[in-house]
């Protein structure tokens, strides 16, 4: 009792220790999130009770409250520390704990708590501890009073409820019917098993403390039995069975290493479009931004990484977000069927609807879990709420949802459209990824955005990595040298090798490089390797792989240029060069002589400038569109999307207006007096004319202004063409009847042969049933061009080549920057390939030249000449390169680095033919072995199931987690419907052929029960034989073991180990070739031979254990390394923003800032630690065999 007495007293001091800790925890976090924080973030947060003892003692500081009061402060205030420190909802669990270990605490029992009790409260104080950041003190004194609990709970302790005799009692057996150490189970659920850690000798029987489920239990003996006494014997398995079973393993204990998702969709098999799906699953965080190259399938992808999180966890709730137009043309809902998924549009009304019961019930409604909200949508009343109207309330905005909707996935397609973090769109983006489990941004291609929108969408995704534009800008400075190390090891130039060491070396002397670079395990052993040996094919491809990884954004950006997958088709292009008339040379010239007089008296006019490009991009356009482009400038009608589509500045304002009013309204007199021939516009008609002919007649034109879309529209309408025309403004209802008339064959009396596209009114849609695109005008960004190529040149079209016809106007600027650089860099011809930052360098030039209106047209030509000498020159010389490397080798080697990383995750146990061997056995298991129940030697077959059977197969499938799934509830619904016949295919190919089809594939409920059926505990053995040459021919024993890796990088691995080393290098394969061994297995198969198998294995894993120890102690040391350097960075701002302030208040928010920064840093060091020392490999035994090898004939 004294010792009980003691415990009891360490408790009530360890409460008061975490009291005082988590006082200052919060004095540390909340003064930064509010601005009153005593007021709002302690006293209204109080109970009644708790309010009126702080006022009776006049308590003003936290440490002056007790526990119950801080607790409470911490879970009425979780929501803001939690998004602050980004703390996990495990630590919200320790903190509901703690509140339930306080109570009982405050209320113990007179007989005081049982010492397991008493241990889990103090794990809880401990886990508690640690995620406020107590000191180290009171943890390992929390650790000493666990361990002295143990120390005590191994005593036996005499029954505390039986009376104390005068005398020892006497037994008529002194032994005790289990020993500690024993296995165990309970007699009344057999399911439940656990260790004797204690015996408790009594009358008339003894009694026994049992670890189970994670807590210490008592029972009396003829409670338990003892494990050994109902061992099952060894179950023997068919080959068929054997690897249905390993398929069972895979498919209940998915791994990071094995992609689920390869036949689990209604697609074609494209290798490329599963790297950013590992790169997803393998990443630090489920943050991800794909910014591939038109064309390559973005939406695709974003449905595999959906499939990987489903095959992994429950996923319940997924949000998309994208442009109207997609909305209205429904391509995610199209899509997303190909994964078996329903997604409901969410309108303006429906959108508040879900506000609104999410305010009212703190869930999002179950109807609209899966939903596609357009940006369009998010306005300041949706985001901050509306004020009330009459006596009404005021309605709650999106951003006042306290809890807020917390989505399983959150993706952002066409991602570029929150760039700008002042739009309603950016802050409601914001809001629903902070709070989102895995967020997907796809987007056009980060040079196409440049550096800062890139980092407002990198801070957006991942805002605890990219911190600040500073930290961006730091992380980013040794890309372009890991760039051009790729490139040296892919060009494999003569001295290949010393060019990539030398670009390394640079990279890793920028500051990230000195602090991060150098300290990459991978870094070092890469460069040794490229210093010191001959580096083999093989090596190469696993180095460009490596080096790859190194880039700083390489865990949360995919990029795959088309110029990598190769060419879905050919690309013929075509220049029609179309000269001025007099007349027109004449109105292009006075523009150009306006241009000079403006710019002779205004100086270091920005927006004038930009202004005046603008101008002058829409007279190479089209003269006869410059009136009413210029009209509109005058009148002020300038429309904000109008301008984002012929240009990326903004609409200017009158101080760019009102200098040069009269120069333009001298301009807008000229170009009134155009005489009417137009002779770029008849050069249209012929090629339009000529496109008629042909059995695909479809015409895609493209202008960056809209004034001559409408221009062009007008006349050929009125010349009888079937013409429509799509631009950023268009009614969505009119989109969606415009593209179908467009689609419909040239027979068809209501289709369309021509249609009119500004740069937004394509953006993201696809037009694969056209093979025939005209720029009327060319941007001078060369992604821009890319992007309208990508329109029709992309996976899915027909046509074995598409036209590219460009109409250009000789003397103009835009001709000059088409001739000088946008032929030479190669677009019309094939993707782009080189460097992404030279590519971006080059498109930053060609504005900075053709926007220089100090030079004459001599010198500009000379420039633009200059810059396709050195730069894009140097981007065709590593075309020229690859394409040489190409005919030597026989390869292309990103495809060749791709096929590598998928054959490494492509699993046999979840092939197609595995699923359906499964599902047989499972089949015939349940409804028995009579008949055949999976009918057709096609790919798409009859499942056939009496009544009774499906009655069978209901009760399993209600054993399954409930998913809000099509899936599920069409399967579902045929169990319970009257039909025996169901029509399904285990072929992705045929599943897309047949959408009527039920798509069994690893996702399936059919084969979640399959696998759910067999035990995975049971302990199998197989008899197996082989045809080979690569061993010796005889009989080996072999066993495969469940590698579980735990610590900063978790894995879960089957690894077959063989009685020989040869045949354990081949036995995977093997297992998956061998058949049925017509022999007996021998007599001679004892315990001895498996021990000695787990000899050998043990050296396996031992190997394996050191290694992964070692690695995840470089990556420990490699990420303390990047933390420390962030938060330096981080510590150093706030410092340098402290000096700056002037005001008390702003100061003594910077310093809590500072504090919360150096807790946040502290946490993060912690979980490194805590993962560091959990690293290892738990290994266990899940099948065993003898496989029997024989010489090939």
């Amino acid at each position: 009792m004294h010792e009980k007495t003691l415990v009891h007293g360490a408790v009530a001091k360890h409460l008061g220790d975490v009291a005082g800790q988590l006082a200052v925890f919060l004095e540390r976090v909340l003064p930064p999130l509010f601005d009153d924080w005593w007021n709002k973030a302690v006293v209204n947060t109080l109970s009644f009770q708790q309010k009126r003892r702080l006022e009776q003692r006049n308590i003003t500081s936290l440490g002056d409250l007790d526990l119950a009061g801080l607790l409470r402060v911490l879970d009425q205030n979780w929501y803001q520390i939690s998004n602050s420190l980004d703390l996990t909802s495990e630590a919200r669990h320790f903190v509901k704990e703690m509140q339930t270990v306080r109570n009982r605490w405050a209320h113990p029992d007179a007989k005081g708590l049982p010492i397991d009790d008493i241990y889990r409260d103090m794990d809880t104080l401990q886990r508690f501890a640690v995620v406020i950041g107590a000191d180290e003190k009171l943890i390992q004194d929390l650790r000493a009073t666990k361990a002295s609990l143990l120390a005590e709970e191994s005593q036996p302790q005499p029954d505390p409820g039986a009376e104390t005799p005068s005398a020892p009692p006497e037994r008529k057996n002194d032994a005790a019917e289990f020993e500690p150490g024993q296995i165990v189970f309970i007699k009344s659920n057999p399911s439940s098993c656990g260790a004797v850690v204690a015996v408790l000798p009594g009358r008339p029987e003894n009694r026994f403390k049992v670890f189970i489920d994670g807590t210490t239990q008592t029972f009396y003996a003829s409670q338990l039995q003892a494990k050994d006494q109902r061992e099952e014997k060894e179950n023997t398995l068919s080959c068929d069975q054997f690897h249905a079973y390993l398929t069972a393993l895979q498919i209940r204990y998915p791994g990071l290493s094995t992609l689920y998702s390869l036949n689990a969709a209604r697609i074609d098999f494209i290798p490329y479009q599963f790297r950013p799906v590992l790169r997803f699953i393998r990443s630090d965080r489920p943050r991800l931004l794909i910014a591939d190259g038109v064309g390559v399938g973005k939406t695709i992808e974003a449905g595999l990484i959906l499939r990987e999180l489903q095959a992994r966890r429950e996923i319940r709730s997924v949000l998309i977000v994208c442009p109207r137009p997609l909305v209205t043309e429904k391509k995610w809902q199209k899509e997303m069927k190909r994964f078996e998924e329903r997604f409901t549009h969410l309108d303006g009304p429906t959108l508040r609807y879900c506000i609104n019961e999410m305010d009212l019930d703190g869930v999002w409604p179950d109807q609209h879990q899966k939903s596609i909200v357009p940006y369009s949508l998010f306005d300041e009343s949706l985001l901050y709420g509306s004020a009330p109207k009459g006596k009404g309330k005021r309605k709650k905005g999106l951003l006042d949802l306290d809890p807020p909707p917390r989505f399983d996935l959150v993706i952002v397609d066409e991602a570029h459209h929150i760039r700008n973090q002042d739009t309603f769109s950016h802050k409601a983006v914001k809001f629903f990824c902070d709070h989102a489990e895995a967020v997907v941004f796809l987007t056009a291609t980060p040079i196409q955005l440049g550096s800062d929108d890139l980092f407002v969408l990198l801070n957006t995704l991942r805002p605890d990595l990219v911190i600040d534009q500073e930290s961006f800008s730091h992380m980013a400075e040794p890309n372009p040298f890991i760039n051009r190390a790729v490139s040296a090891m892919r060009s494999q130039v003569p001295e290949w090798q010393n060019l990539a060491v030398g670009a390394l070396d640079q990279a890793a002397s920028t500051p990230w490089g000195q602090a991060i670079l150098r300290h990459n395990p991978d870094f070092t052993r890469m460069r040794t390797e490229l210093l010191e040996k001959e580096v083999t094919h093989e090596e190469r491809i696993r180095m460009i792989s490596d080096t790859e990884g190194m880039h700083t954004f390489a865990g949360i950006i995919n990029r795959t240029r088309r110029r990598d997958i190769g060419n879905f088709t050919v690309r013929k292009p075509e220049t029609v060069a179309v000269p001025f008339t007099p007349a027109q040379q004449h109105l292009h010239d006075e523009l150009l002589r306006i241009q000079a007089e403006i710019f002779s008296r205004i100086h270091n006019g920005v927006n004038v400038k930009f202004m005046m490009t603008t101008i002058r991009r829409q007279a190479a356009s089209c003269l006869f569109a410059l009136a009413p482009f210029l009209e509109e400038i005058l009148s002020r009608h300038l429309d904000e999307l109008s301008w984002e589509e012929a240009d990326d500045t903004g609409v200017p304002g009158d101080e760019a207006i009102i200098p040069i009013q009269s120069q333009i309204e001298s301009l807008l007199k000229a170009a009134r007096t155009l005489e009417a021939s137009d002779p770029k516009l008849d050069a249209l008609r012929n090629i339009i004319r000529g496109k008629q002919s042909l059995p695909n007649n479809k015409v895609m034109l493209f202008s960056s202004f809209r004034h001559t879309l409408g221009y062009l529209f007008d006349h050929l309408v009125k010349d009888g063409f079937r013409v429509g025309l799509i631009h950023g403004g268009t009614p969505d209802e009119d989109r969606v009847s415009l593209r179908a008339r467009f689609k419909k064959p040239k027979e068809d009396a209501d289709c369309l042969d021509l249609l009119l596209f500004s740069e937004i009114g394509c953006e993201g849609l696809d037009y694969q049933f056209c093979d025939c695109i005209v720029n009327y005008d060319l941007p001078w960004n060369p992604m821009r061009v890319e992007q309208r190529i990508g329109r029709i040149d992309r996976n899915g079209q027909k046509s074995e080549s598409v036209a590219i016809v460009n109409l250009i106007t000789p003397g103009t600027v835009d001709a000059d920057i088409y001739e000088r650089c946008l032929i030479r860099i190669g677009v019309f011809n094939n993707t782009l390939g080189g460097s992404e930052d030279i590519l971006g360098e080059i498109t930053r030039e060609i504005r900075n030249i053709a926007e220089n209106y100090e030079l004459s047209e001599e010198e500009r030509k000379e420039k633009l000449q200059q810059l396709a000498d050195n730069k894009i020159r140097f981007i065709q010389e590593q075309e020229e390169l690859e394409q040489k490397q190409a005919e030597l080798f026989g390869i292309r080697l990103p495809q060749e680095q791709m096929n590598h990383e998928l054959a490494d995750a492509a699993s046999f146990w979840l092939s197609p033919a595995s699923l359906c061997r499964l599902v047989t056995l499972y089949l015939q298991r349940v409804c028995g072995k009579d008949q055949e129940f999976i009918l057709g030697e096609k790919p798409l077959k009859t499942l056939r199931l009496a009544q009774e059977s499906r009655v069978h197969l209901l009760r399993d499938f209600q054993q399954l987690p409930r998913q809000n799934s099509s899936v599920y509830r069409e399967w579902e619904n045929w169990l319970k419907g009257g039909s025996q016949h169901l029509t399904i295919t285990f072929e992705s190919d045929c599943a897309m052929q047949h959408p009527e089809a039920a798509f069994i594939m690893p996702l399936h409920p059919l084969v979640k029960q399959a696998a759910q059926s067999l035990d995975a505990k049971q302990r199998v053995i197989t008899n197996l034989t082989v045809v080979s040459n690569e061993v010796p021919i005889g009989r080996y024993e072999f066993a495969i073991y469940q590698w579980r890796f735990h610590g900063i990088r978790e894995d879960l691995v089957l690894k077959p180990v063989a009685s020989n080393a040869m045949v354990t290098e081949h036995l995977a394969r093997f297992l998956e070739s061998a058949a049925d061994s017509p022999d007996a297995l021998p007599d001679s198969l004892g315990a001895s031979v498996w021990d000695d198998l787990d000899a050998q294995h043990y050296s396996l894993w031992n190997d394996a254990r050191n290694r992964h120890r070692q690695k995840a102690q470089e990556q420990a040391e490699y990420r303390r390394e990047s933390l420390s350097t962030s938060h330096r960075a981080r510590i150093a701002l706030l410092k340098e923003q402290l000096g700056q302030a002037n005001n008390e208040k702003i100061q003594k928010m910077r310093r809590s800032q500072i504090e919360a920064a150096e807790a946040d840093y502290a946490r993060r060091i912690q979980e490194l630690d805590i993962a560091l020392e959990r690293a290892d490999i738990i290994a266990d035994p899940v099948a065993y065999g003898v496989i029997h090898v024989f010489r090939r004939a």
